[in-house]
């Protein structure tokens, strides 16, 4: 079966729509009004090799926060509708990505109870359009609707362009080692569900 969503989120203040399939090669559509974030989103597929369509309309006449929130929660209700049961899914991802003085360490869960962890640090109140406070209210927007924990902490850094860069990237390669199969077939938990 082929581990595909589509998911489409429209409100007053925005209108997303996510196609996203897990086993793909790293092929993306972003475009989400937000130059940085449309650059975290296409990173986070190519590492991951995750095929991500991505379009947001949203009232940046207002600011950033709801266009970054509802993109984060789309396309992580987008990331738990692909893995269905969870079956035979390892579950758990960690990795480690680095951006020249920059490093990252992202730990994943999926395990069916949203809890969001970050600590970026950043020393700026905006990277291009985007205030870096939604930037980690993106991570904790995602992992809300993902229905997984996530732990984001960048470890050193003096950019914090590179700090936000090196998190998606731990992130994506954490998101494809956790959603790769174990083999099973099985619910890695000993619950028997996710």
């Amino acid at each position: 079966m082929p581990r595909t969503a589509r998911i489409e989120r429209r409100t007053g203040e925005t209108d997303v729509r996510v196609e996203l399939v897990l086993d793909g090669d790293g092929q993306s559509d972003v475009e989400t009004g937000i130059g940085f974030l449309d650059h975290m989103l296409t990173a986070l597929a190519r590492h991951g090799r995750f095929d991500l369509q991505l379009n947001c309309e949203g009232d940046l006449e207002v600011d950033d926060h709801h266009t970054a929130e509802d993109c984060a929660l789309a396309l992580g209700a987008a990331f738990d509708r692909a893995l269905g049961e969870r079956r035979g899914i390892r579950r758990f991802g960690h990795a480690y990505a680095p951006l020249d003085e920059a490093l990252a360490r992202v730990v994943v869960d999926f395990s069916g109870r949203p809890s969001a962890h970050v600590d970026i640090g950043f020393r700026r109140e905006r990277i291009g359009e985007i205030a870096t406070e939604n930037l980690t209210h993106f991570f904790v927007s995602l992992a809300t609707t993902a229905r997984m924990t996530l732990h984001v902490d960048v470890l050193k850094g003096e950019n914090d362009h590179h700090r936000a860069e090196a998190a998606f990237k731990a992130l994506a390669l954490a998101l494809r080692q956790a959603v790769s199969s174990d083999g099973s077939g099985e619910v890695p938990s000993t619950k028997g569900v996710l």
